[in-house]
């Protein structure tokens, strides 16, 4: 399942966000995004899953206006994996995880031995299937995170919008959630700030500065210094590991800011 931006505005309070994007997320690729910090990631994520409505522009899915697919039809291809999981009532792991199926069930259904089958695979899949009876608001920000995930695999989604989800992971649970959202091997679109994460796992990124997209295409072949200055700026050294292919990013303190 293929998802689609066709040049997207976004204002907000009248001040324009998100400028004439147009992006492609093909099925099975991991298509990531990069920039500052205001650039216009998360509020360009937002829009499709439908808490912002564009101003103007199509977002489509297998080549169906979003605004033309029911909410609980969209929900049970399109899965989100959001910033900010904060919730007023308290539940436990187990709970928050089987909220996922919701969209495949009828309205009063109970779950079924499927549907916890299927949950504990997910948190499995994250390593926390040791946890199901643990209280969500307990967790940690990293173990919240990798429960969000496995709620979204639960949907059993064919595309999948992830908004920074390595905040607040150690390093090794980043490559594990990554490995495990790459190894679905369904339409991804995240939003990411660690480029060489994006460059070990995204097949194609879109730079994003001021609303814009600033350039696209496979890692390699623009993520640069030249780009790292213009957009960050800030000065780095990129370099490739010969064996394992994957790009190493040095950074140069810049005193100005210190």
């Amino acid at each position: 399942m293929d998802l689609s931006f066709q040049n997207i505005n976004i204002n907000i309070g009248n001040v324009p966000i998100i400028r004439d994007i147009s992006l492609d997320v093909k099925k099975g690729e991991f298509v990531g995004i990069i920039g500052p910090n205001g650039s216009g990631k998360s509020t360009l994520l937002r829009s499709a899953y439908r808490i912002i409505k564009p101003e103007s522009g199509a977002i489509l899915l297998n080549g169906k206006n979003l605004k033309q697919i029911k909410l609980a039809d969209s929900a049970k291809k399109l899965g989100v994996v959001g910033q900010f999981n904060h919730l007023s009532f308290d539940f436990t792991v187990l709970e928050m995880v089987l909220m996922g199926r919701t969209p495949h069930k009828n309205l009063l259904e109970t779950d079924k031995t499927q549907d916890f089958e299927i949950a504990m695979a997910a948190l499995a899949k994250v390593g926390m299937d040791s946890h199901v009876k643990r209280g969500f608001s307990t967790l940690s920000g990293g173990e919240k995170q990798r429960v969000i995930l496995a709620r979204a695999l639960t949907q059993q989604p064919e595309v999948l919008i992830l908004d920074e989800p390595t905040n607040h992971l150690d390093i090794k649970f980043q490559l594990q959630l990554l490995s495990t959202v790459k190894s679905l091997g369904i339409g991804v679109l995240a939003a990411l700030h660690d480029l060489s994460l994006a460059a070990i796992y995204c097949d194609k990124l879109y730079i994003m500065k001021d609303g814009k997209i600033m350039a696209s295409g496979a890692p390699k072949k623009i993520l640069t210094p030249d780009m790292v200055r213009d957009v960050y700026e800030i000065e780095c050294d990129i370099y490739e590991n010969p064996e394992t292919g994957y790009l190493s990013i040095t950074y140069h303190p810049n005193h100005r800011y210190a």
